[in-house]
Order: C-alpha cells, then sequence, then structure tokens
C-alpha cells in the first residue's frame, strides 16, 4: 500500500507532516525572537519554602483548603511587590530606551493542548493572594475553554512560568520581549535542613530569573531576585 502524500518514506520509517497550529506558530516565532534579539542573563536562587509550607498547612488545618491560596499565586504576590521595589525589572527595553511601566501587571503561563497562552492578573501588587488565586483559576478556566479575550492577555509587565507543578526542578525559559524578564518556578521538595546543629525535615525551591541583560543587569537581577526569596521565606506579608 503506498503512503499518502504527507507521510514521505525515510530510512527513520514513515515520516506523518503536521502543520503546527496558529498559536504554535505564535509560540514558534517569539521564541526564536527571543534568542535571536535579547542579550540573557540568567540567575538561580534556590528558595527556603519551610515557612511557606507550614503557612499553607495552617491556614488549611485551621479554615479549610478552599481558603488555602496556590503555590503559583504566593509566588506572584511575591514577584509583584517585588517589582513594585524594582522597577527596572517591571520594565522593557525598546528602542534604545527604558520603558519603566507605573503599574504591576504579572502575567502566568498556561498550558491548554499544544498551545500555550499568557493571561495576566493586573495589578497583582494590590491584592492578596486568595485573591490572585480566583483570578488565576478564572484566567485557567478561560484559557482550557477558548474564551479568553484580548485584553486578559495584554498588559503584562512581566512573566512567571510555573513547571513545578510537573516535577521539574528548573529550567530556563526564554524571555518575551519587550519584558524585561520572566521567572521560572520550579517544584517544592523535601530536604533535610541544619538548624542549630540538628538535622530537620524542611522544604526548597529554585527560582531562575530569565533576564534581557541591556536593562537589568547582573546586580539588579540579583537583588530583586533576592527580595523575592526573602518574602517566601518569610511568607506573612504574603498571606495576609
Amino acid at each position: 500500500m503506498d503512503s499518502p502524500p504527507n507521510t514521505p518514506r525515510t530510512a527513520k520509517g514513515e515520516v506523518e507532516i503536521v502543520e503546527p497550529t496558529r498559536a504554535e506558530r505564535l509560540i514558534a516565532r517569539r521564541a526564536a525572537e527571543s534568542r535571536a534579539t535579547v542579550p540573557d542573563l540568567e540567575l538561580t536562587s534556590v528558595v527556603d519554602m519551610s515557612a511557606t509550607v507550614a503557612a499553607r498547612r495552617e491556614l488549611g488545618a485551621a479554615a479549610g483548603p478552599e481558603s488555602v491560596p496556590s503555590l503559583t499565586a504566593v509566588v506572584v504576590r511575591a514577584a509583584a511587590l517585588a517589582l513594585r521595589e524594582h522597577p527596572r525589572a517591571n520594565g522593557a527595553y525598546r528602542d534604545g530606551r527604558f520603558e519603566l511601566h507605573g503599574r504591576v501587571n504579572v502575567g502566568v503561563a498556561v498550558m491548554s493542548g499544544d498551545a500555550m497562552a499568557v493571561p495576566a492578573v493586573p495589578d497583582a501588587d494590590t491584592k492578596s493572594a486568595m485573591k490572585i488565586t480566583a483570578e488565576l483559576r478564572a484566567l485557567a478556566a478561560s484559557v482550557r475553554e477558548g474564551t479568553i479575550t484580548s485584553p486578559d492577555l495584554a498588559g503584562a509587565t512581566f512573566t512567571i512560568t510555573n513547571l513545578g507543578v510537573l516535577g521539574v526542578s528548573s529550567f530556563s525559559p526564554p524571555v518575551l520581549p519587550p519584558q524585561a524578564a520572566i521567572l521560572a518556578v520550579g517544584a517544592v521538595r523535601e530536604v533535610p535542613v541544619v538548624r542549630g546543629g540538628a538535622i530537620l525535615p524542611g522544604h526548597e525551591m529554585n527560582l531562575t530569573l530569565n533576564c534581557d541583560h541591556r536593562i537589568l543587569y547582573g546586580t539588579h537581577a540579583a537583588e530583586f531576585l533576592a527580595r523575592i526569596r526573602a518574602l517566601l521565606e518569610r511568607p506573612q506579608e504574603l498571606l495576609e
């Protein structure tokens, strides 16, 4: 039997030719644009998540699981508060100038099938972790159902992508031009830690910041990432 026209025979067997969707072509174009045009700088920090894990457990025990903000929402709030203090990270390099945005709108990468969308939580620095949790759930549902609107996909000043939920410990996503940076969230893992001379159970998580080195230099990026780490390691302000 002859192979159909879209399955040529090669030494590797029959090859199926698949046309990418419009969304997949957009992802390919933006990824290529980022790698070709953005001189990126990558930094990774190990965050002690023991206090955040304990605080979320206490919230769940006291008021039920519906009162516990998602881990992604907690990271979004930490990043949003840090972005307010570090305006370059909330900016863009465009046409030889720095654009520093007045609002902190955090985009969160959401996969739906083979496509990815980055809906934004507007003014994330003014919202509680529970409010962000609710908005993220609604946005993710809209992406899956194909009802996401253009305003929801516009206006992000910074992006977070979390593959930790799939067990990935660390990764380096491309910056989404013209944003200054993107934050990759790894899995929270249980590890032994030494406190007061004793070995105790603890939790750690890797955060990787990939940034446009034309606007975020090493010191800027390190200070911004350190602020996010500090907030996550002392999460009282994040869970108010």
